[in-house]
């Protein structure tokens, strides 16, 4: 089975699943690890969530997209706000988060662990 595009649970999480980097797939393609949802006591879709590295990387394309530059470009301040939303979101608990936020950004790890540090 396929989900249609045009069905009402499916143009309520789209902007969702997308944010996350997720994938929609019909219900009955579901595995183990997806999230199925129904809609009015049936299963409609199943949501197969990315792996946590390929969510770090989909979230800074995400904020690269929100400021209209490349990371790299961004000030310092806005570096360090970057930084700070990532914080919060846990990019930081992934494996080699540190350094791959450091290559979007184009500073050293070192640079990255002080805007961890820095209290504001």
């Amino acid at each position: 089975m396929t989900v249609p595009g045009d069905h009402p649970l499916v143009v309520a999480v789209k902007p969702l699943v997308d944010a996350m980097g997720a994938e929609i797939l019909g219900a009955d393609q579901a595995g183990a690890d997806d999230v199925v949802l129904a809609w009015e006591g049936e299963d409609v879709l199943a949501v197969r969530l990315p792996q946590l590295s390929d969510s770090l990387d989909h979230i800074l394309a995400a904020m690269e997209r929100r400021h209209g530059v490349p990371l790299s470009e961004l000030d310092r301040k806005a570096k360090q706000s970057v930084v700070r939303t990532l914080e919060a979101r846990g990019a930081f608990s992934v494996r080699h988060g540190v350094e791959t936020v450091a290559g979007a950004l184009g500073v050293s790890r070192f640079t990255v662990y002080n805007y961890l540090n820095r209290s504001e």
